[in-house]
């Protein structure tokens, strides 16, 4: 991955691929990685893809490693489906839609919106329901309870402003299986 990380830093410095500029910032975004996915930033323009394309069939053949392009998808912004479609196949790999989910992350979601939020609300209320049904100790259930209700949630506070009503959830759901699991002990 280091390699595929130096060659679309040499592409950017050639002007091979265009990624986005940060506002108000010198810096240009054209990569992003998480242990071995990758996600490609840039402008649009057809030669941009096709630069791409290269540098991913170059990095195969000095690597061996292969992308999955049954997984990959391409997202497009102000895109028409004819562009979007003529640019998958370009990159050999699907269309996506907005908003999707990446690391447990919705992107492209209004996280302003509680709906956008419920995922993330069932998805503790699952892991929480599910350990108390287990034969753990009344401590290690406690235990269980406050780390998931106070590290979990503050993955996504760190990057997006939640309303107060997914608090008020989450606050409700952390009594209530707190209260569950005082009563379910004695």
């Amino acid at each position: 991955m280091e390699c595929l990380n130096i060659a679309m830093k040499d592409a950017c410095n050639k002007d091979l691929f265009h990624g986005i500029n940060i506002p108000k910032s010198n810096t240009s975004l054209s990569h992003i990685f998480y242990v071995d996915d990758v996600i490609f930033v840039g402008e649009w323009p057809r030669g941009n893809l096709k630069n791409l394309a290269i540098i991913i069939r170059c990095f195969h053949a000095s690597s061996h490693l292969k992308v999955n392009f049954s997984k990959s998808k391409v997202f497009g912004i102000g895109v028409s489906d004819r562009e979007l479609a003529s640019s998958a196949s370009i990159l050999g790999c699907d269309i996506g839609a907005f908003p999707f989910t990446y690391l447990e992350v919705p992107v492209g979601a209004n996280m302003n919106l509680i709906k956008n939020w419920n995922p993330i609300i069932d998805h503790i209320q699952t892991r929480l329901s599910s350990w108390t049904e287990n034969t753990l100790s009344i401590g290690r259930l406690l235990t269980l309870v406050k780390s998931v209700m106070g590290s979990f949630p503050l993955y996504f506070f760190s990057i997006f402003k939640s309303p107060i009503g997914v608090i008020e959830s989450l606050e409700k759901t952390r009594r209530e299986n707190t209260k569950e699991i005082l009563v379910g002990w004695k």
